[in-house]
């Protein structure tokens, strides 16, 4: 496995493959950071060049996963790593709760410690459901959404592509969220909410229009 990242969220993913006995052969990815070390924890190597990257998808494990949160960024280094050969891979912790019956997980999520996800949930490509998060049933949660640790999702909510909901959010029964919108920490989201806008407070409430996402 590589994980795309060397700080950060990529950390609390490796706990993760840890938790999975999945550690055999794992890397992580840092071109940016020139304070990276070449061994993480004294134990991992990290990668430097997309070109080593290649040779370890083609020689050694195609299975990678993102550490880095932001949902746009998450998107453009899954096309970049998928371009070389790499196979977008999930990451679920087996001490999260997952229902048994009608509940799919896109490729490449990231699920983690303490989150519940109940029946009939739908989670697309790249989500992260971060530590201790709740998503009730008929919940539809499209691609690449960020949600932060004590989130709640209630009942038959839609939570559209790019969002990102601020921990101990709750978001209450039958609301749609539109794509690249940003929940503030703490707020309770009573009514649907339009696309590319930010919304705060107790109930939330529009704030400010966000810049819509280049694709």
């Amino acid at each position: 496995m590589l994980i795309v990242g060397a700080k950060g969220f990529a950390k609390e993913v490796l706990e993760v493959c840890y938790q999975l006995q999945q550690l055999e052969h794992l890397v992580f990815f840092d071109d940016v950071n020139a304070d990276a070390p070449a061994l993480l924890y004294n134990q991992f190597p990290v990668l430097k060049s997309i070109e080593e990257v290649a040779l370890y998808f083609k020689t050694i494990d195609a299975a990678f996963t993102i550490g880095i949160g932001n949902p746009s960024l998450r998107k453009k280094l899954v096309h970049k790593f998928e371009a070389i050969g790499g196979i977008y891979t999930s990451t679920i912790s087996p001490f999260a709760t997952i229902g048994h019956f009608g509940t799919t997980i896109g490729a490449g999520s990231n699920i983690m410690t303490g989150a519940i996800v109940s029946n009939d949930v739908t989670i697309g490509k790249g989500c992260l459901i971060y530590f201790n998060s709740v998503i009730t049933h008929d919940c539809i949660i499209e691609n690449y959404v960020e949600i932060s640790p004590s989130v709640k999702v209630l009942g038959r909510c839609k939570i559209g592509r790019y969002t990102q909901i601020g921990s101990n959010a709750t978001v209450l029964p039958d609301i749609i969220l539109g794509e690249n919108v940003i929940v503030g920490a703490g707020s309770v989201v009573t009514k649907d909410v339009p696309a590319n806008c930010l919304v705060v407070g107790v109930p939330a409430v529009i704030k400010k229009e966000v810049p819509k996402l280049i694709r």
